[in-house]
């Protein structure tokens, strides 16, 4: 990552347009790659936006009634054991640019990821950690949403 940071801040100081050369190259190729390490000001802006729209944000692969992979899934699943069925969610598999904008964004190399009033909360291994622990009960108490496991952890108790 330290990489990362050396080499933008390198072609900011030289003033370069953001293309730089990676080698080696095949003999008569050419390999320019666009240094779009950091997002630009306005897709920052408007990805602040979306993610402080809602109380809880998603960006996954397909849709929440139908994930297009495991991991999306997942997310959409523990959310749904919570009751949680109120929130915003981004089918990143639609537009390229918020893929890579919302990786770039969170600094998190993944999809899905989860938001909670405009905080990055992790993908689905931290969001399943969460729930595994009973975190996830607590945070989305702050968010003012009633986990609907505790509930059923009172209907079972009853028994």
């Amino acid at each position: 990552m330290n990489h990362l940071f050396r080499l933008s801040a390198g072609l900011l100081r030289s003033g370069t347009s953001g293309l730089y050369r990676r080698g080696p190259v095949p003999e008569g190729h050419v390999s320019l790659v666009v240094a779009r390490l950091f997002s630009s000001e306005p897709e920052n802006s408007e990805l602040g936006q979306l993610i402080k729209k809602d109380k809880v944000v998603v960006f996954i692969k397909g849709t929440p009634a139908q994930p297009m992979c495991g991991f999306s899934n997942a997310v959409v699943q523990i959310l749904r054991m919570h009751g949680v069925d109120d929130y915003a969610s981004y089918n990143v598999l639609e537009d390229q640019d918020l893929r890579q904008g919302v990786k770039n964004f969170s600094n998190w190399p993944t999809i899905p990821q989860v938001y909670f009033n405009g905080e990055f909360v992790g993908g689905c291994d931290i969001l399943l950690q969460m729930h595994q622990n009973g975190d996830l009960v607590e945070e989305l108490k702050k968010l003012g949403i009633h986990s609907a496991l505790l509930d059923a952890n009172k209907d079972e108790q009853k028994k």
